[in-house]
């Protein structure tokens, strides 16, 4: 067995070896077992990293998406069979690439229309498209010519941006592959038809206000600009310097800066209490904030064989996917020490989190570096963490 203090030292060793800084909470029955915080949130200025330091989320903010998302479900507002087009009416039809015998690609309707247990799944057939840089998959072509019009406009609503890629041609049948992306996106649209309400403030009700969750949010408010640590970028040798990037500019209040779905940002603590409450069947601190049955439908693998063929990130390995999370199916395959069952997902700017229903245990990590070099990060630490577990 592993202790923290083993914990302590690989992540000194990470700030030693040159990461800025990096924070850890673990949970056990919502109690805190292990918190550290090493480094610096800003290294030129010597700020320290603190248990109130603020990082980018990135796509860790999938799972309060999600998590929101199967909260509506269980209170009967959609079934998972629905076709996304009941809620979003120019998604009634859609359009798929086939490869013909003789090699062409042909454009034409999908057999079945797209349902929301396809978006939640990530098999809508959409990847992403965050910039214009020319590419040689057609589909990222196709959404980037339905989207040239909001980037000449320069800001756009969720619904806005919905409405406009709902003309994009899918890479393949709706259901069949699995392809990470713009699934997240339709879900943040989807949220706030069914809800009523744009979706920070479904967020809010739902989750933040009975959680706790004092600190995450889409939105800068308060002292959270100056609590943001520095980015930083990873140079050729090794190095590391601050970086900026437009993203951030998602995060500035007025709908000049609207760009579709604003990703999160958060902190250890505050982000411990979203995956303490999935650890433990939905309860926190004696509140149920939704049901276990539900939570463990979100996490039940939803990969056949042959999708499990596009499920192919290093980092993913010994995991099948659920509902807008990863989870542990193979402990040797994916050099995993925790439990079968274990669920939760990652960030691009280095933040990772896990849930381990089996012992009401999570794990919330967060970097913020580009790129992040997560394999390297992320799986060493999850060994530790968990090897500190009896």
């Amino acid at each position: 067995m592993s202790n923290f203090k083993d914990l302590d030292a690989l992540l000194q060793s990470f700030v030693d070896g040159g990461l800025p800084g990096c924070s850890l909470q673990i949970a056990r029955k919502g109690e805190t077992i292990y918190e550290g915080y090493f480094g610096w949130a800003d290294r030129e200025s010597k700020k320290p990293l603190t248990k109130d330091s603020i990082f980018r989320l990135a796509s860790m903010s999938k799972i309060p998406l999600y998590t929101t998302m199967m909260m509506l479900y269980e209170q009967g507002k959609f079934l998972l069979t629905d076709p996304i087009g009941d809620y979003l009416p120019e998604w009634k039809e859609s359009k798929k690439y086939v490869r013909t015998p003789n090699g062409h690609m042909q454009v034409v309707p999908t057999e079945h229309p797209i349902t929301i247990s396809d978006v939640l799944s990530m098999k809508c057939g959409l990847p992403y498209c965050n910039s214009k840089a020319p590419t040689d998959d057609r589909t990222v072509t196709s959404m980037q010519q339905c989207m040239q019009p909001l980037w000449e406009k320069g800001h756009f609503t969720v619904q806005e941006h919905i409405a406009a890629m709902s003309k994009a041609i899918l890479a393949f049948e709706p259901g069949t592959h699995w392809i990470y992306g713009f699934s997240s996106e339709i879900t943040a649209a989807l949220i706030e038809v069914i809800a009523g309400k744009p979706i920070d403030d479904v967020f809010q009700q739902l989750l933040f206000d009975p959680l706790g969750m004092d600190s995450t949010r889409s939105r800068f408010f308060g002292d959270i600009p100056e609590r943001m640590v520095t980015l930083y970028g990873l140079q050729p040798d090794g190095s590391t310097v601050p970086t900026t990037i437009a993203f951030d500019e998602k995060h500035l209040p007025g709908p000049e800066h609207e760009t579709g779905w604003a990703r999160l940002f958060s902190n250890v603590n505050d982000y411990t209490k979203l995956m303490s409450m999935l650890a433990n069947g939905g309860v926190y601190q004696g509140k149920r904030i939704m049901g276990r049955k539900t939570i463990d439908m979100m996490r039940a693998n939803g990969l056949s064989p042959e999708q499990m063929k596009d499920f192919t990130d290093p980092c993913s390995r010994g995991y099948g996917y659920g509902y807008g999370v990863r989870t542990l199916i193979d402990k040797q395959k994916g050099d995993h020490n925790g439990s079968l069952g274990s669920f939760g997902w990652t960030g691009g700017f280095g933040t990772w989190c896990e849930a381990d229903p089996e012992d009401g245990v999570s794990i919330v990590y967060m970097h913020n570096m580009v790129p992040d070099m997560e394999e390297y990060y992320h799986m060493r630490m999850r060994a530790v963490a968990y090897g500190c577990l009896e």
